[in-house]
């Protein structure tokens, strides 16, 4: 009898087992696995990496194929804006590597910014968003503009109910996060994954000094590159492989407009002119430039850096010793031979990708 204790005892154990490793079938799928957001991986050469910066990919936000499918889908979503004109692609146009080729951009009442739109490329190793690095995130940036008087001039609490009433994303969101729940932070969260994706690696330059192909660039174009990394001194504050530093500086653009940059985040005077520096690739796509896209052309920001950088400017970067040390002088053919080699940083695939586009 104890034996026969023994095993009925042993048998019910493991069905006990068997059950409790069973799966909840409400999480099998149609083809009988796990249901749920899938893991995402971005795709990024091994050159990529400068070993400095790292990738800024949050805990709490990780990526995922479905995250990114909503995230894509809102970047173009008009409903985010008080009369349903304006969405993120508005001022971000993929043709422009997903900036802005208006001086500024323009709200849903007509309002004009005071800064240009920034470039949404490469932003996944990012710290500082905004032309004064006052968001700290991809997703702390998503949430000004809905708010913004200058852009879409909406609430959060509209544009949650907005979704919520929408035939297609409550199903979108459950996908991504594994619930029909709908607020602002999972807006901004899906947004941020699909930025991130926004990567661009496959310029004439990177075909000609990572792939091999000595015939990616012409001659001009190699001549500006060795102007570039070299006499030029464009490398000491735009660095391969991103082409920017992370830093925020001042490069002496004299007059400001009125615009402190970051000190009118931090209230340091040592801040005054201070913006972000961004990173060059398609930036022959990408104009105007500067924080105020006070330059229309490539041929007038070579023309500053030629002849034009004030010198005396309080607060000048620590990079721009070249300048103060009366390292460059640029001449028209040094100018021209530095545009050219800007335009092989353009990187067509990016722009024309159609895994980037409106998915409407």
């Amino acid at each position: 009898m104890r034996d026969r204790h023994f095993v009925l005892g042993l048998a019910f154990t493991v069905v006990v087992a068997l059950a409790a490793c069973r799966k909840d079938p409400a999480l099998i799928d149609d083809v009988g696995t796990n249901s749920g957001p899938t893991p995402l991986t971005l795709d990024i050469p091994a050159w990529a990496e400068d070993g400095v910066h790292f990738l800024n990919l949050p805990f709490d936000n990780p990526l995922t194929a479905e995250g990114v499918a909503l995230g894509r889908k809102l970047f173009y979503e008009k409903a985010l804006s008080d009369n349903s004109s304006m969405a993120c692609a508005s001022c971000h146009r993929q043709e422009h590597a997903f900036s802005d080729p208006r001086r500024f951009s323009i709200g849903t009442d007509g309002s004009m910014g005071r800064r240009n739109s920034m470039p949404v490329q490469n932003l996944a190793w990012d710290h500082g968003f905004f032309w004064d690095t006052r968001a700290s995130s991809l997703e702390e940036q998503a949430y000004g503009p809905v708010r913004d008087h200058a852009e879409m001039r909406n609430t959060w609490p509209v544009v949650e109910e907005r979704l919520r009433a929408h035939p297609e994303y409550p199903a979108l969101f459950e996908k991504a996060f594994g619930s029909t729940h709908i607020d602002s932070v999972r807006v901004v969260q899906a947004i941020a994954q699909f930025e991130r994706t926004l990567l661009s690696f496959n310029s004439p330059y990177d075909r000609f000094v990572h792939n091999g192909d000595m015939n990616a660039l012409t001659e001009q174009q190699q001549r500006g590159m060795a102007l570039f990394f070299g006499d030029a001194h464009c490398n000491d504050c735009h660095f391969g492989p991103r082409f920017n530093d992370h830093g925020v500086q001042n490069i002496g653009l004299g007059h400001l407009n009125g615009d402190l940059g970051l000190m009118e985040v931090t209230g340091n005077e040592a801040d005054m002119g201070r913006f972000k520096n961004i990173g060059l690739r398609n930036v022959a796509v990408s104009g105007p430039y500067m924080h105020d896209g006070r330059h229309a052309t490539l041929e007038e920001v070579l023309q500053f850096y030629a002849d034009e950088v004030v010198l005396n400017t309080p607060n000048l970067d620590e990079h721009m010793f070249g300048w103060t040390l009366g390292m460059v002088d640029l001449d028209e053919q040094d100018q021209a031979d530095l545009v050219a080699f800007l335009h092989a940083l353009t990187d067509e695939e990016f722009l024309t990708n159609p895994a980037f586009g409106d998915p409407h």
